[in-house]
């Protein structure tokens, strides 16, 4: 059994920041339960271009509101608490935080934690033997 707060992840190797978000990754790959997950909050004004071209992304917003727009067919959606979308089909996105914009987030493949976004807002799929 795994209990974890939230707060036990700050300032350690689980607490990830940039300019545009802040994402506390409560269960990573290393635990080996199949999925990892994350509280994020990204930032309002911002903009961030993502494509989960690796992982299956479950987005839940529980504060908040952002457009979420898909890229690849324009589409746009307003996201506001209790609503949640699936990037079940890899798609190209961009979040806009229209107030700081608070989710919780499950991967699939799960995270290792040392993803970084690449120029096109991808995680590499890395494992934890360091692959």
């Amino acid at each position: 059994m795994i209990v974890r707060s939230l707060d036990e992840t700050n300032g350690t190797d689980r607490d990830v920041q940039t300019e545009n978000w802040r994402s506390r990754r409560v269960i990573l790959a290393k635990e080996k339960v199949g999925f990892s997950f994350h509280e994020t909050v990204l930032y309002a004004g911002t903009e961030t271009r993502m494509w989960y071209a690796n992982h299956v992304e479950l987005v839940h917003c529980i504060e908040g509101e952002a457009e979420l727009v898909n890229e690849e067919t324009g589409e746009s959606h307003f996201i506001t608490p209790g609503t949640l979308y699936l990037l079940d089909g890899h798609e190209h996105h961009i979040i806009r935080p229209k107030t700081d914009f608070r989710v919780l987030c499950v991967f699939n493949p799960p995270v290792t934690g040392r993803e970084v976004h690449d120029e096109n807002g991808v995680y590499p799929l890395l494992t934890e033997d360091g692959a």
